[in-house]
């Protein structure tokens, strides 16, 4: 007889067939994961395609903004300087209205100008009358009025007008050799061309033949083999 030890229990035997069975178990537990990278490695490819497609978006609109913002920074360029351009016209506008006005005033004022120069040469601008006529001459200078006209310039038709013609031999073109009137203008507008006399070169004048001519009639025979004999 076998004498049992107090407290231990003996294990069961377990059968060789019990073993085996138990082996593809755990086959399978170890095989597990490794049969589930596979699912995890297709996401992980369609996550990155998802992402690069959302670049690719992306980029497309940030060409569409960029695209309709240089448009639009067109259209604001072409408007301010449309704005530049209507501002130097009103400016110009508002000049010539303002020198139009001032011409209609001054021009009922040159009879007046008029009669003070005819008293100033006649020694009559004397007194009161003298600092009167002073003054208004220095009023109508504020305003831009500029008096042209002298004796002796070119005659110019665009800014005289001849009263008087003779002729003179001591003009070799068309000249003003007296002011009847004299022109006024504002800035570059005229408002009343110089009335005055001009003198033209005497018809059929010719210059006369001096030391020079006969230097040159010398120099011509001397060329053709001197004067000719007999």
């Amino acid at each position: 007889m076998t004498e049992e030890t107090p407290g231990f229990e003996q294990e069961p035997d377990v059968p060789a067939d019990a073993e085996a069975a138990q082996t593809p178990d755990h086959a399978a537990q170890a095989a597990g994961p490794a049969d589930q990278a596979g699912p995890a490695g297709q996401a992980g490819d369609a996550g990155t395609d998802d992402q690069a497609n959302r670049i690719t978006a992306l980029t497309a609109q940030l060409d569409q903004v960029r695209t309709a913002l240089g448009e639009r920074t067109a259209d604001l360029q072409r408007l301010q300087a449309e704005y530049q351009n209507y501002r130097r016209r009103v400016e110009r506008d508002r000049i010539t209205v303002k020198e139009i006005a001032t011409a209609s005033v001054l021009s009922e004022l040159l009879p007046v100008l008029d009669d003070i120069g005819r008293a100033r040469e006649h020694g009559e601008l004397v007194g009161g009358f003298k600092a009167v006529g002073e003054s208004v001459e220095t009023v109508v200078a504020k305003l831009g009025l500029q008096q042209f006209g002298k004796e002796g310039e070119p005659f110019d038709p665009t800014i005289h007008e001849a009263l008087m013609h003779s002729y003179a031999p001591d003009v070799t073109e068309t000249t003003c050799v007296s002011i009847l009137q004299p022109g006024y203008r504002v800035g570059e507008r005229t408002i009343r061309p110089a009335r005055v006399a001009v003198a033209e070169p005497q018809p059929g004048a010719q210059p006369a033949q001096g030391d020079g001519g006969q230097e040159a009639a010398q120099a011509a025979d001397e060329e053709n083999g001197g004067p000719d004999e007999g």
